[in-house]
This record gives C-alpha cells, structure tokens and sequence, in this order.
C-alpha cells in the first residue's frame, strides 16, 4: 500500500496486485492455485515447466489476446474433449474484486467469457479498469525489428493503464472499420450507414491517435529523467493522424479524416480496409547515447532493444505509481537471464521501490538471489507448483 498527497488530502493507493490465482485445464496445468502477497514472485524450474503459461494465465487479466496471441481453441489442457471442457482463469485482486476468465461451456472455442464478482461482463474491455498488465517475453524480442502492429499493441497497453476507456474506443473503431469494410465489399452501398461508420472512425480514431501521442510525450520525459543504467528512450506515436495533431486543432484533423474516408471508398473497397487511419500508426523508439545523433530502435543491438524496452516498462511503472491506479502487474519472461549484473539490479530495486507486484520467469534461481527474502520463490515442475 502507498500514499500520496493531492489537494492537501491524503489518498490512499492500493497497489493493484493478484492475491491467489487459479488455473483449470489452462495449458499443462491441469488444476493449479497459487496464493501470493503485492511483493514480487519468483517462478523457477526447467524449460517447459510450465512458468510461462502460468504469465500467459495472467495476461488474459487484461483485454486481448493474451502474452502469446494465441488461439483460444490452442489454451485448453484437453484440446479434444467432446464437448469441450474448457479452461478457466481466476483471480482475487488487492482491490476486493474478484474476476475470472475463459471458454464458455458448449459455446465456440474461440470465445472468451470475463466474470467480475460473480457477474458476466458484456466485453472484455471491463478487465482494462481492473488492472494493468505489462509484459516482456523472449518473442518481442524482434519487436523494433519486424511490422508496426505488434509496437501498436505494445503502445495501446500501455495507454490502458492511464486511460481504461482506449481499450473500448479501440473496440468500437475495429468495429466500424470492419463493418465499413463489409459494406464497401458487398454493395449496393448502404451511404448513409457507410456516413455514420466513418463518422464513428473519424471520431474514434481521433481519439485513439491523441492519447497514444499523449502517453508516448509522457513516457518519453520520464525515461528522461533517467531509470539507473537503463538507456534514455525518445518516444513517440506516428502516423498521418499524429502527424496533424502536431501541426493543428483535433478538429480540424478529424474533418480532414472523414473526408479522406468518403473520397476513398472506391480505393478501399478494392483493398478491402483503409489506407489511412490508427490502425496503420507506429510507435517509435530511439536511443541518444551521450548527447549524439538519435538512433533508433532497430538499429541498435539485441541486448540494447532489451534495455530499451525495459526503460519503457519501468517509466510507465514510475508514471501510474502516482496515480489512483497504481502501478501495472509486470510480467517478465526469462528477462534477468539477459541482462548483466547492474541492470538485473537496478529492475529489481526498481520493482521494490515502486511497490508493484511483478512475476518473474527462470531457470537459474541464483540470478534471482537479491531478491531472497523480500520476494516469493515458487517452483513449477510439469504443471505444478511447489
């Protein structure tokens, strides 16, 4: 627990962490419970243990797909059950609330039900005012290196934690694009449905653009301001629309957008989506060593993008730190084993300092021994845990 000063009141911050976790046919854990406290934990054991997809059961706490984006059908520990069995997630949170996830018994294997309190929610959108989860897995490794959706998704979890609603005006802004796409591929055009979905793009994707501008400045000053011998990032969210946010008015922006929507419903309709809009932006990633040249992302090394990345979590921690919504739940996949002995330090100080709960992956124990005593050590051996 931590507390701040706002308007001359004190505030009192839960830091949201998970308290117990329960996995049910979820991968290789047949029935898996883990009891935890806000204090880091530790998951220890052998390649193919089962660690990681104790930080995928986690991941689905927050919309999307989850750390691996995989297929729902792909999760379930008896894949070929008639009927199906299904898999389940569920967690209590410091916060008092209660939420679980997973398939719907007799429903498509694709389809994923979230429960808080006891209650079904309409959309998984709900999860992203729960929690905040950030992760870093060996796979985004290449995440500077291949196509901009994954920096996208990386960048709109990010905004999740300072503004919970991006996750819906993303849902509603896909929605319309695929609807308008279906419209525009059908025919005979149905214009005034076509004039309100670009009107919910125009208005939506806006506001999409805006905030990933907004969080990528502000995360930017504060990997500034320095995280111990983590690199010093330059962010930023780019594309047509960030761009004209830069130089002008939203308003004017937005018109300009809804006007390129109507002129180019010919063109999209060959292409079968949109040529401009949020989702074709970047997020962008640089590193000035020592007052030089900016150099991006993608030109610097393995472990440099690993540092990067990590300055970018850790700032983001340090921002909801001191906000009514406390700090994200981390989870970091066989990350110390890449970093050398100043840095794993400096993340672990980090973590402790700010108070958030992280999940830490390895299969070296000794990499994890600072944070003896101040963290909980668990062992996982063939989907158990010990």
């Amino acid at each position: 627990m931590g507390i701040v000063v706002a308007n001359t009141a004190l505030v009192v911050i839960i830091m949201p962490a998970v308290t117990r976790l329960t996995l049910t046919r979820f991968r290789n854990h047949g029935a898996t419970r883990i009891e935890a406290g806000p204090s880091p934990v530790v998951l220890t054991g052998a390649n193919g243990a089962g660690k990681t997809n104790i930080l995928e059961a986690l991941s689905f706490l927050s919309p999307g797909r989850g750390l691996r984006r995989a297929r729902l059908d792909e999760i379930e520990r008896t894949p070929h059950a008639e009927p199906p069995l299904g898999w389940a997630v569920a967690a209590s949170l410091t916060s008092g609330v209660d939420v679980g996830t997973g398939s719907v018994p007799g429903a498509p294997r694709e389809r994923r039900q979230v429960c808080v309190d006891g209650q079904t929610a309409r959309s998984q959108t709900v999860l992203a005012g729960l929690l905040t989860v950030l992760w870093l897995t060996p796979q985004m490794d290449r995440l500077f290196l291949e196509g901009s959706g994954a920096r996208r998704r990386f960048l709109d979890r990010l905004v999740f934690g300072f503004d919970p609603a991006h996750a819906g005006r993303l849902s509603r802004y896909e929605h319309a694009m695929r609807e308008r796409s279906r419209l525009l591929r059908e025919g005979p055009r149905d214009t005034a449905w076509l004039t309100a979905l670009e009107n919910q793009m125009a208005t939506t994707g806006m506001a999409v653009a805006a905030a990933r501008r907004c969080v990528a400045a502000d995360l930017s000053r504060a990997c500034a301001a320095g995280i111990g011998p983590f690199p010093k990032a330059e962010l930023g969210a780019s594309g047509t629309l960030e761009t004209g946010l830069a130089a002008q008015p939203a308003l004017p922006v937005e018109d300009e957008y809804r006007a390129h929507l109507l002129a180019s419903r010919r063109l999209d309709a060959l292409s079968g989506g949109a040529t401009l809009g949020p989702h074709r932006s970047d997020f962008t990633v640089g590193w000035r060593k020592a007052g030089g040249a900016l150099l991006a992302a993608e030109s610097c090394s393995t472990g440099e993008q690993k540092a990067l990345l990590l300055a970018i979590v850790l700032a983001n921690a340090r921002l909801l730190a001191g906000q009514a919504t406390g700090p994200p739940l981390l989870l970091l996949d066989e990350v110390a084993a890449h970093l050398d002995s100043a840095r794993r330090g400096a993340l672990f100080d980090e973590i402790l300092a700010l108070g958030c709960q992280a999940w830490l992956t390895g299969t070296d124990e000794s990499l994890f021994e600072p944070l003896k005593g101040r963290a909980r050590f668990i062992s996982v051996t063939d989907g158990q845990v010990f």
